[in-house]
């Protein structure tokens, strides 16, 4: 120790290095494990995961999002990773798997260059360039324009979509319900379009019947019934008025006494209630409507009323469907019945109906003139299959959305990632000093989509790889792939496989990013208390040995 300080202190310095180094091959360790679990759910031929979560429900599916969702992992960096697939699953809906395996094998051409003692900063700054570079070259290069209103082609650009899905089977039907759903909840405002699928076109699961059955509703389904079993449950053209108030007694804002001297008086409160009842019914029924749908509750007193009216009543509907009602049959919802006006009412509503599925009534708002809002009518065997029909329609939608949206299309089937990797590499030649390596390695790992897709229906990776480098080495090749039924190489144009340019950008855009966030940690510190320190006696307070206690009698 005498004189040794400056020893110690440089010791210091190398192992925290060497714990650095330890901590990114222990992150990259982390992320390639999590790109392993994902890989075998991509393309056509794509294996299925088994998933128990802590309640014993058993979900089956393909979704990498929904495989992240239910994993239970300890480590940092794997969470980071599972939090990507959640990001691009809200941002664009699709491409959850080729983002995870993706910015795993983006860690894993990362390693060497650590191992080689090259600073992560210069793999980091390598990785933004090509980031860059990839993105430019993505939108000059390999995008093509879609035509919007020609119907075959974005049925082509869905169905690419669900060919990987379990719901491949019923790709036409489902294709169709996407595309329909998406058109409905499309509006135009101050010039910028607006398409929010998950507010206003909502999936309603019925089990029975057959996949066949299901269908896009021109409106809104409910599973509730009227009030009272004499109200109407059939109306043709109905004026609507939708409520977010209660049609009962009025309570009190906070605790309310009432002190009752005489009979009479208690007779008298009741009235009062009554009447008050009688007049928010009276302020409603002056408006003529047919159909009464409420969030909140209705009293027996209220339902009296409108039964004599003839007005069918649906109460304690959730505010999200009563939106959706509002922008199916152009109704406006209000909040208190002296303000109702009758621009407020909603007449766009060609029928409301109730029909019994099974045991259940379920309320149809439908043939709607204009609607902006749309309900999705699944039927299918059991519920397992309704839930990943769901997810499998979901993604469908969000590919229609993205494409509505920026209408630019990419090469499907490892295409655009291979003319990316040749495009890059050529760029490469062009890139002087060291960071050319870490800038080649990207072009590498972008390889890794089609390698997967040959893997995951028995292909041989190496040699289809070759011939697919061989092919986009020619000018004028962007759109030749991996054809992920039987692993053959195949010009995309002629199968009619296409991506949204959307959907491609973001998935290279957060697997690299990912890439570099995770290369970016030399260290973890963890603010839980260690074990070891745990296992310790408890030191002993100053005070306690400062001031002895006092010995008094017992």
């Amino acid at each position: 120790m005498l004189g040794g300080q400056g020893n110690i202190i440089v010791l210091n310095q190398n192992t925290k290095r060497e714990s650095g180094k330890k901590v990114q091959q222990g992150n990259i360790a982390a992320g390639k494990a999590i790109a392993d679990i994902i890989r075998t759910c991509l393309g056509p031929k794509s294996m299925l995961k088994m998933l128990m979560d802590p309640m014993g429900g058993i979900v089956m599916t393909n979704d990498g999002n929904a495989i992240l969702r239910e994993i239970n992992v300890q480590h940092p960096a794997a969470k980071s990773m599972i939090e990507v697939a959640r990001t691009q699953d809200e941002e664009v809906g699709d491409g959850t798997t080729s983002v995870i395996i993706l910015a795993g094998e983006m860690l894993s051409q990362a390693l060497p260059f650590l191992e080689q003692q090259m600073h992560p900063t210069v793999v980091i700054s390598a990785f933004r360039q090509a980031l860059e570079d990839l993105v430019d070259i993505l939108r000059k290069q390999v995008s093509v324009p879609v035509d919007l209103t020609n119907r075959d082609d974005m049925m082509k650009i869905v169905k690419s979509c669900v060919g990987t899905k379990f719901i491949s089977k019923w790709s036409e039907l489902a294709c169709q319900i996407a595309l329909d759903a998406t058109a409905t909840v499309a509006m135009e405002e101050n010039g910028r379009r607006e398409i929010d699928i998950k507010r206003y076109a909502k999936v309603e699961k019925v089990p029975g019947g057959t996949m066949e059955d299901s269908k896009v509703l021109k409106g809104v389904m409910l599973n509730k019934d009227v009030v009272h079993p004499k109200m109407k449950r059939r109306i043709e053209n109905p004026r609507i008025i939708l409520l977010d108030c209660t049609l009962e007694y009025k309570k009190g804002e906070s605790q309310t006494n009432i002190e009752i001297t005489k009979e009479e008086d208690f007779a008298k409160i009741l009235m009062l209630e009554e009447e008050y009842v009688k007049r928010i019914c009276d302020e409603v029924l002056a408006f003529k409507p047919n159909l009464v749908i409420t969030e909140k509750g209705v009293s027996d007193l209220a339902q009296h009323f409108f039964v004599k009216a003839g007005v069918s009543v649906i109460r304690r509907v959730r505010k999200s469907d009563n939106n959706r009602i509002a922008r199916a049959c152009g109704a406006t919802i209000v909040n208190r019945t002296d303000e109702i006006k009758e621009e407020d009412v909603g007449t766009q509503c060609g029928l409301f109906n109730i029909e019994k599925f099974g045991d259940e009534y379920f309320t149809f708002l439908v043939e709607c003139k204009d609607p902006k809002a749309c309900t999705i009518l699944l039927r299918g065997a059991s519920k397992d299959i309704l839930m990943e029909v769901e997810r499998n329609l979901q993604d469908a939608m969000n590919v229609a959305r993205n494409v509505m949206t920026e209408p630019l299309l990419v090469p499907g089937g490892g295409a655009a990632e291979m003319a990316l990797s040749q495009a890059l590499n050529e760029k490469a030649k062009s890139i002087t000093g060291v960071q050319q390596w870490p800038y080649r390695a990207v072009a590498k790992g972008l390889e890794v989509i089609p390698r997967t897709l040959i893997q995951n229906c028995g292909g041989n990776s190496i040699r289809t790889l070759t011939a697919l480098r061989a092919k986009h080495a020619a000018p004028n090749c962007t759109s030749w792939g991996v054809d992920g039924e039987n692993g053959k190489i195949v010009d995309m144009k002629d199968y009619g496989i296409w991506e949204p340019f959307a959907v491609k950008v973001q998935t290279i855009k957060t697997a690299l990013e990912t890439a570099v966030l995770l290369l970016r940690i030399d260290d973890i510190v963890s603010g839980t208390k260690k074990m070891a320190d745990a296992d310790m006696p408890a030191p002993r307070q100053k005070d306690e040995e400062a001031a002895p206690q006092p010995e008094g009698p017992e």
